[in-house]
């Protein structure tokens, strides 16, 4: 082993992928222990890391190549030790010149000075924050001006980030890709306008507005009223997700949905607002279209946009049809409480999807004109792979035995359907058709009736959903 040269080594060391493996083999002799020391480029770390300030300078020493650092405090208590604070992010930025992709998750002790710290770190391309909350506006906008190759930033619950001068900065910058704002209470639909001339170069957004803070406030149409008219070009958006927005008629995220010419995937989950000329604006816009994603809210007592049409209906559905013929993955559901006389998207709405685009995943969630003669139509979806109905109580045993039949079906996820039994997958037993097979939560099928149903099976029976 001493003979072989370094180059061929370090190629053996880099084929071994997991890290319990690589840990084991570099322990074996000194010179596979230095080579794994420069060869490692990413590091996770959690409550296990103690004393905290000893242990993370020990190791960004060892792994000088380091590029990409978790740390994740999930769980933590106060037993366990301290936690990471502002001192062991100067140590990051001392000892990790290389540092790229930096994730902090539940680090609730590091503050503004901590991010101060990070503003060294030249090459820092990627940060992400989950549960910050001492984390405020002014320190993100002394990292951002700091990293110049920021382009990834992730704000998920960073509760006390109040001032919007950093998306302003980011806005002039023009370097962001990758945008993830979650449940940051203060930061609004209306303050992504800040974002300016990066709107060109952003390829993902990810804004998901926190429900309940929101309906504790007033949002009435005077607060929507004050939103910008505007024109946002983001011709570059390939990933679109919002999630509780608000959609005002030519203001804020409005401006965004109809304007994505390579969008490649859209969510859309409890949007107010949302109409179908939207749709029908986003389908002929983005003819690569590949996946989407709908839940549609049941609620509709909230005062603003009361005069606007709230609910899609298969205009939506036909236009996604006629214009986006890669279309290969459906999400649609409807949110608790909805009435099933309610439902938006008929029958003929989305078998035409399924009829005029290769659609290999469907997933349906308490669509209630979903029933046994849209399980015969599947019988035609030739490209369907994966099948999930979610709450589709209109399905009976007559409807499920067709599954069968659906010619690439290798997935059927159920959950939580009232109308299946035992007798509605008789048909699978025995045959092997599909890989995997998840039933959790449905009353009338018991962990008996699915044996042999499927190469693997998943089975889960909480009936506390019905009571």
């Amino acid at each position: 082993m001493d003979n072989l040269p370094a180059e061929l080594l370090l190629d053996i060391l880099g084929r071994i992928k997991r890290t319990t493996d690589r840990n084991s083999v570099s322990l074996t002799c000194k010179r596979f222990h230095k080579l794994d020391n420069g060869l490692r480029i990413s590091m996770r770390l959690g409550c296990g890391l103690h004393p905290v300030c000893d242990a993370l300078t020990a190791l960004c020493n060892r792994f000088h190549n380091l590029e990409k650092v978790e740390i994740i405090y999930s769980g933590w208590m106060s037993k366990l030790g301290k936690q990471l604070d502002d001192n062991g992010l100067l140590i990051l930025s001392s000892c990790c010149p290389l540092l790229k992709d930096l994730t902090l998750s539940y680090c609730t002790f590091i503050t503004d000075a901590g991010l101060s710290y990070l503003a060294s770190c030249s090459k820092l391309a990627s940060l992400k924050l989950n549960f910050a909350p001492r984390i405020t506006g002014c320190g993100i906008l002394s990292l951002v001006v700091g990293c110049k190759a920021l382009s990834v930033l992730h704000l998920i619950r960073c509760l006390s980030v109040c001032s919007m001068e950093w998306l302003e900065y980011l806005g002039k910058h023009e370097m962001l890709e990758d945008l993830c704002i979650k449940n940051c209470r203060v930061i609004g639909e209306g303050d992504l306008i800040k974002l300016g001339p990066t709107w060109r170069k952003l390829k993902r957004l990810q804004f998901e507005v926190d429900a309940n803070y929101r309906y504790m406030k007033l949002y009435d149409r005077l607060a929507v009223d004050r939103w910008q008219k505007q024109s946002i070009p983001c011709e570059n958006m390939l990933e679109l997700c919002l999630v509780n927005c608000v959609i005002s008629p030519g203001r804020g995220l409005a401006c965004v949905i109809g304007k994505c010419k390579n969008l490649e995937k859209i969510h859309l989950d409890m949007c107010v607002g949302v109409r179908d000329c939207d749709i029908v604006c986003l389908a002929q816009k983005s003819s690569n279209l590949r996946s989407i994603s709908l839940r549609v809210p049941s609620d509709f007592s909230l005062p603003l946009l009361q005069n606007n049409p709230l609910r899609l209906t298969d205009e939506s559905l036909k236009a996604v049809a006629q214009n986006c013929s890669l279309l290969d993955t459906v999400r649609l559901s409807f949110s608790d409480g909805e009435f099933p006389s309610f439902s938006s998207f008929t029958l003929n709405g989305i078998l035409m999807l399924i009829q005029m685009c290769p659609i290999r995943e469907l997933a349906l969630d308490h669509v209630y004109s979903f029933d046994d003669i849209g399980m015969q139509a599947l019988r035609s979806a030739q490209y369907l792979q994966i099948l999930e109905l979610v709450r589709c109580q209109e399905i009976t045993d007559d409807g499920m035995q067709l599954a069968s039949q659906i010619p690439q079906l290798c997935t059927l996820r159920l959950r939580k359907c009232l109308g299946v039994t035992d007798d509605g997958l008789k048909p699978l037993v025995g045959s092997y058709k599909l890989d995997l097979l998840v039933v959790e939560d449905c009353p009338q099928i018991s962990e008996r009736g699915v044996q042999g149903a499927a190469k693997s099976i998943t089975f889960k029976q909480d009936l506390s959903w019905m009571y």
